[in-house]
């Protein structure tokens, strides 16, 4: 008799990253289980998860879903949750662990790819690239009389000092591309770990000293506000910050407080407190901070490799074995 297939809820069909990258991020999963598949853009609703998790013994989602205490306590079958992300702050880990249920992300392969993407940040903020892209496209370079050797001023890279907070994978990845543009690199990671060609420097040291600081820990309970009103107020006069980890870790109407009152130069973000903001947002008024959509992995190549890897950890879960990579395996009784 044929063994029953495990039947998994996969929040997102993956239908667009499908047709960019010329495969199915799912096939294997689809081959190997019964998958049911939320067929919306728009991810599912709690109330939506409860009914579709009925029966479920795995679930693959997206950052994007809120998987609570409730949902996992009342999905009795569950064996395993994968998220395609490297952050899991959108599960609770504690309800995973209670229940024996591993929680699969995907660390490391969007190491390098976000990494360029808070170089483009740093670069875009520091040189007033979406200011000057917005004055072109406005008409204003042909007709502006007063055009002349102040406009858009911005802060050199070349020569400054950065301050990398947090120095795993992604933040290495920054430092050795600051390397590259002759910046003194400076560091602070709770660990305390030396990093090659990174010169480690207690937390206030680095607010003081550097001319860019850039954001790169996980959003836990000891990080959460650690960039507040105070902790901002110590930066550099006339420094750049940019954060492409977690939104939490930066109060961000600290910081925008400080763009508007022009005490730092400029800012780059990909990720805020409550995403996705909307326009009434005080950092959109603001032409001093360059945003993008939470995009840090977002390249086909990673996106594809993160999709397969959550569903490679799927599969272990169901069948199992340690997942490649979990989240939880210190609280897992």
């Amino acid at each position: 008799m044929e063994k029953k297939r495990s039947l998994v809820f996969v929040t997102n069909a993956m239908a667009d990253l499908e047709g960019l990258a010329g495969e199915d991020p799912l096939r294997e999963l689809k081959e190997r289980c019964e998958c049911r598949i939320w067929p919306a853009a728009q991810g599912p609703s709690h109330a939506d998860l409860l009914e579709a998790l009925e029966g479920c013994q795995g679930l693959l989602c997206l950052i994007s879903d809120r998987i609570d205490a409730d949902i996992i306590r009342s999905s009795s079958e569950l064996k395993v949750i994968s998220s395609c992300s490297v952050g899991v702050d959108h599960i609770d880990l504690a309800a995973a662990s209670a229940q024996g249920i591993p929680v699969g992300n995907t660390p490391g392969v969007l190491t390098e790819t976000t990494a360029d993407l808070t170089f483009a940040l740093l670069l875009a903020a520091s040189r007033r690239v979406a200011e000057g892209d917005a004055y072109v496209r406005s008409g204003k370079w042909k007709s502006d009389s007063d055009w002349g050797l102040a406009s858009f001023l911005g802060v050199d890279l070349h020569g400054a000092t950065l301050g990398i907070v947090g120095l795993g994978g992604i933040g290495q990845a920054v430092a050795r591309r600051a390397q590259g543009f002759g910046m003194r690199v400076v560091g602070w990671s709770r660990s305390g770990d030396s990093v090659p060609g990174v010169e480690n420097v207690e937390f206030s040291e680095l607010l003081a000293e550097a001319d860019f600081v850039s954001i790169h820990v996980a959003l836990t309970q000891e990080t959460l506000g650690l960039l507040d009103a105070r902790a901002i107020g110590r930066m550099k006069r006339g420094a750049v910050l940019v954060n492409t980890a977690r939104g939490g870790i930066v109060d961000d109407l600290a910081l925008a407080e400080a763009l508007a009152e022009k005490r730092l130069a400029a800012a780059g973000l990909d990720v805020f407190d409550g995403e996705p903001i909307g326009s009434d947002h005080p950092f959109v008024r603001l032409d001093n901070v360059v945003m993008t959509p939470h995009i840090g992995s977002a390249s086909t190549r990673t996106r594809l490799r993160m999709a397969q890897l959550s569903v490679q950890n799927c599969l272990a879960g169901l069948e199992g074995r340690p997942l490649i990579h979990t989240a939880n395996s210190e609280g897992l009784r």
